[in-house]
């Protein structure tokens, strides 16, 4: 589904846009401001804007062109004003502007040049599909996306991956820490041995100590025999050790130890063995706090951060929801001998609005349910598993995917004390202005829970100057 964003402060001429673009089946929302256009960028993402050149400050269209194509290249803009000249035009266009427009509008240029924007969108999207197939090819399989923070992940992951420098891989659980970790040692020259992993949650220091650095007959009771610890069992290769914030503090000075002086000694013996390998790590907590907590040594942090690559939850890359659903459901069917189910649009909207608190992960495990317990060729909404569907009403499922309510905070704070006497106006302007803090400022929430459309609510907002 391709998303446009519509941003001018003139309200009846967003609303003029914004019924030409959705007249030709696009998912539009708008914005009245530059500030408002950022904030709506942040929390989604948009294929293609339609901006104002002069809303509040004369330069505010260039300054949302320059912060777009920053922060998301492959998003289309096109500037509209009534000020135009040559040099306005020109300098849009170097900014990397799809097209420059000026005023009074003429409808069918607008259309016409959405077209073409969107199809130079969807010719962005094969291309990227097509490197997301040559990654597949060159030892990155499973790692699906086109979003702007996973091609920024691979763009690292190509970089890194000749060098034997240490890494650190920073996520949620389930972003896919692993395969990232897998796809640096594949593209190594350190491809030829082995990728071990470890994960170090739940293990305590003795436990550890023994899978890291092994041990020799009779270094404890049940030591009948020598046994090889991971580095050793790594060497010449990659050793990988996942949430490495959760190892104890006195194993962390023996694994800083090894990582500076490159040699092990087995548990119950006195021998020192040289090991070579490529030291990768990753955890899902925030590793500084852990530092000031003194929960975490800071030495063995800067040791093992040679160089950082983060992965964005799933939450803030929806566009790779679709990439990713596609990709699962290839992979169950080709398991499973059976054909691969199609799936309604309807549940799409769904699956890709949800936050996916377990990322990738549990979308995996949602997918391979949906897939078990349907006995239709189509999964719908009504396959998808109700912890999730009952967090949507039937309202919020629209071309727009929007983003599940969450009523979990008291709506006590929208009561007013005293109605006596109190305009209708005052209780209108009350209730918007409550309801906007209950939601933190989303606009979109605010208009469902209140019952009106969100252009009402911009107007309402307008009138009333209220800052949210």
């Amino acid at each position: 589904m391709i998303r446009i964003l519509v941003v001018d402060d003139e309200i009846e001429h967003a609303d003029v846009l914004c019924e030409a673009v959705a007249r030709m089946g696009f998912a539009v929302r708008q914005a009245h401001g530059l500030a408002d256009a950022q904030k709506f960028f942040a929390q989604d993402t948009y294929d293609l804007v339609i901006t104002d050149l002069r809303m509040d400050g004369p330069d505010d269209g260039f300054e949302l062109l320059e912060h777009i194509k920053r922060s998301r290249p492959d998003t289309q803009v096109i500037m509209v004003t009534a000020h135009g000249d040559v040099a306005a035009a020109v300098r849009a266009m170097k900014a990397g502007a799809f097209d420059f427009i000026q005023k009074p509008l003429d409808l069918e240029l607008i259309r016409q040049q959405v077209r073409r924007a969107v199809d130079q969108v969807r010719l962005t999207r094969q291309n990227n599909n097509y490197r997301v197939a040559l990654d597949q090819k060159y030892g990155m399989e499973g790692i699906i996306g086109q979003s702007g923070p996973m091609m920024r992940a691979l763009q690292l992951v190509r970089q890194i991956a000749p060098t034997d420098i240490s890494v650190l891989i920073v996520g949620e659980s389930g972003t896919g820490k692993e395969l990232i970790a897998r796809a640096l040692h594949q593209n190594s020259h350190r491809a030829g041995g082995r990728f071990v992993a470890l994960n170090c949650a739940g293990l305590n220091e003795s436990t550890l100590e023994d899978e890291l650095f092994g041990h020799v007959r009779g270094a404890f009771t049940d030591a009948r025999t020598d046994r090889q610890g991971r580095f050793e069992y790594a060497d010449h290769g990659t050793l990988f050790l996942d949430e490495i914030g959760d190892m104890p503090m006195t194993m962390q000075a023996k694994l800083l130890r090894v990582l500076q002086d490159r040699q092990i000694t087995r548990l119950g013996s006195n021998e020192p063995i040289q090991v070579d390998v490529r030291f990768i790590s990753a955890t899902n907590k925030n590793l500084e706090e852990a530092i000031a907590k003194r929960e975490f040594r800071d030495d063995l942090y800067f040791r093992i951060k040679g160089a950082t690559i983060p992965l964005a939850p799933l939450r803030q890359r929806r566009e790779d929801i679709p990439l990713l659903i596609k990709h699962l459901l290839e992979k169950i069917s080709k398991r499973d001998g059976k054909p691969m189910p199609n799936l309604s649009s309807e549940a799409r909207e769904i699956l890709v609005a949800y936050d996916w608190p377990g990322n990738v992960r549990q979308l995996e495990n949602v997918m391979e349910s949906m897939v078990a317990l349907s006995t239709a060729d189509t999964l719908t909404v009504d396959d998808i598993p109700a912890d999730i569907l009952g967090q949507f009403s039937v309202q919020s499922v629209t071309s727009t995917a929007l983003a599940p309510i969450d009523r979990s905070a008291s709506t006590q704070s929208l009561a007013l004390p005293n109605l006596a006497g109190v305009s209708l106006a005052e209780l209108e302007r009350e209730a918007i202005e409550k309801t906007l803090q209950l939601v933190q400022g989303n606009r979109e929430q605010a208009a469902k829970m209140l019952g009106i459309g969100e252009r009402t609510l911009y107007r309402k907002i307008k009138e009333y100057g209220l800052v949210e």
